[in-house]
């Protein structure tokens, strides 16, 4: 069991749910991340997810598509991010999630990155353009490491594609709220509550919900009937347009979850 399953865990047994804030790692350079990473914990962030810069994207929107861009131009890559949480962790204990795609990971070697991101102190990963059938032996060097992998359930997953995709995860499963990008306007209809009532019999894991959370309101509603709240594209957006009012924006997204 890793911080990410010791955190869900206690979150149930307390009957709270889990607020999961997204950030770029290096945007605009890693110094700021490590001040966003503990003004994010400071203001009650239950597990981190520290986006990788990439240059070709598939699911991110346009706020943090520019986000991985500043981050490039600083010359931030994986390489950088992993000793990165190894010098976060002598500050704060927070689990931390790398998303990324599959390129960076595959360039890294898939045993030498689970290998190094433990040993750094990262707790899982989450690879939206690795689906599970593609992934068979990245997830048993993850499993042998105690290394979460986190896979995606999209509104349109099927109920045999959604047992497929929860038994691949570990930590806790990604439900994609909506058929579009980052930052995409959520919309909650019947069918939405019921695919995610849905997935709920498929698993007993943690599900925690993405794309599309971007205000308080939203992330009351989410934190309705899942496990677990994921901000993301508003999050990022805020801390490079508006800064100074980024610290009252994500403590009342955590006072609504």
């Amino acid at each position: 069991m890793n911080r990410i399953e010791t955190t869900l865990n206690r979150l149930k047994a307390d009957n709270k749910k889990a607020f999961i804030p997204y950030i770029m790692a290096g945007d605009p350079d890693l110094e700021k991340t490590m001040e966003h990473v503990m003004l994010l914990a400071e203001c009650g962030a239950d597990i981190i997810e520290l986006g990788v810069p990439f240059s070709d994207p598939l699911a991110d929107g346009p706020t943090i598509q520019r986000a991985a861009e500043r981050a490039l131009k600083a010359g931030v890559t994986l390489k950088r991010i992993i000793p990165f949480v190894k010098k976060l962790r002598q500050r704060t204990q927070v689990p931390i999630v790398l998303m990324t795609y599959y390129n960076p990971v595959f360039k890294y070697g898939e045993d030498a990155f689970i290998k190094d991101s433990v040993k750094a102190g990262i707790d899982g990963v989450i690879i939206p353009d690795l689906p599970p059938e593609e992934g068979e032996d990245f997830i048993k060097l993850s499993r042998a490491a105690k290394f979460c992998t986190i896979f995606l359930i999209a509104p349109t997953s099927t109920k045999e594609r959604i047992e497929q995709i929860v038994s691949a995860c570990t930590g806790f499963v990604y439900y994609v709220s909506i058929t579009g990008i980052t930052g995409s306007k959520l919309m909650f209809e019947k069918t939405f509550k019921s695919h995610i009532a849905s997935v709920k019999k498929s698993t007993d894991k943690p599900i925690a919900v993405g794309f599309g959370v971007s205000t308080p309101e939203d992330a009351k509603m989410v934190s309705q009937i899942a496990d677990g709240v994921i901000v993301g594209s508003a999050i990022v957006k805020k801390f490079y347009e508006h800064p100074a009012g980024a610290k009252e924006f994500i403590r009342k997204l955590r006072e609504a979850i």
